[in-house]
């Protein structure tokens, strides 16, 4: 079982051009299309969040369904849903504002136990930025950590609602230790300071770079470094791409028995060059498609079709 912990929230995607094009509401969230992705993927999947009583939030518990996320750690609140405003670019790059003030989200507990049989739990984005919530979502970290569970990160950075970038830039340090693995943007990597080439030492067993475009890399704790392309597809938005990738490097590493901090330590060359590769498809597929639509494991497979009976998950 991999849990994904963090936010669910409501993206309101332009569906044209200029400041009044009519808004398409799509579920999203990093952490929230992290899980999808898995549950298309087919990884057994929990999702451990807060999310509102609403019928954005009983939408987005629907999707989670959908993907056959496990929903049982979820907990709900009568606040409402955060909604994220969406601007693309005209290469389909997406930037945010959210509304976020007294949302369901924020008010997150973590939880006296994770799901049975949880191997793995992925963290990142807005929950690890506003409190109360932001608090708990680390402190569940610490301990999934303490307790052997391989923990991985994505900051996923949103600067409009870090208020203090210094002292968040000292908080993401001091994850490190408690991180098995951490997967960013390079232009998070810049923002948050520093070389990631140095983060391994404080704790990751790797740090994987994503490049847009031009693909993906990861750094190793022994200092080796492998890189492979982005595939070349007509980008739609890069909405839920990098959570696309969250998904993948996870999925791959169970394929190879590699969700602890020694397995992904002894990864080679060869490994690597598959599970980023793997990344670099899923993440071209959602690319290639309005909003966050993670792919099935049938389109990563090269079947062309879906199989008989499964179904297209809203995401």
């Amino acid at each position: 079982m991999i849990v994904v912990a963090g936010e669910a929230l409501i993206d309101l995607v332009p569906e044209g051009v200029g400041a009044l094009a009519p808004l398409s509401p799509r579920l999203g969230g990093g952490p929230y299309n992290t899980a999808v992705a898995l549950g298309r993927l087919g990884s057994p999947t929990a999702f451990c969040s807060r999310v509102s009583d609403d019928a954005f939030g009983d939408s987005l518990l629907a999707g989670l369904r959908d993907a056959a996320v496990d929903v049982t750690s979820v907990q709900r609140g009568p606040e409402p849903t955060t909604l994220a405003l969406a601007t693309l670019g005209a290469d389909g790059s997406a930037a945010f504002s959210f509304y976020v003030e007294g949302t369901a989200d924020r008010l997150f507990r973590a939880p006296d136990r994770l799901p049975e049989g949880t191997r793995a739990v992925s963290f990142g984005t807005c929950s690890l930025i506003l409190e109360p919530g932001a608090s708990a979502y680390e402190e569940l970290m610490r301990t999934a950590s303490a307790q052997g569970v391989f923990t991985t990160l994505d900051p996923n950075i949103r600067t409009s609602l870090i208020a203090d970038p210094d002292a968040y830039r000292a908080r993401f340090r001091s994850w490190l230790p408690s991180v098995g693995l951490v997967k960013l943007s390079v232009e998070d990597a810049a923002w948050l300071g520093g070389s990631p080439k140095e983060w391994p030492a404080a704790g990751p067993a790797a740090v994987v770079l994503t490049r847009g475009g031009d693909g993906l890399s990861v750094l190793t704790r022994d200092g080796a470094e492998f890189a492979v392309p982005g595939e070349r597809v007509e980008v739609v938005d890069t909405i839920g791409a990098g959570d696309t990738v969250n998904a993948a490097l996870l999925h791959r590493l169970a394929a190879h028995d590699a969700l602890s901090v020694p397995a992904v330590a002894a990864l080679g060359e060869p490994e690597w060059r598959d599970i980023l590769g793997y990344a670099a498809r899923a993440a071209a597929l959602t690319c290639s498609r309005p909003g966050a639509q993670p792919p099935y494991a049938w389109e990563l497979e090269g079947s062309g079709k879906a199989p008989q009976g499964s179904g297209e998950a809203s995401g």
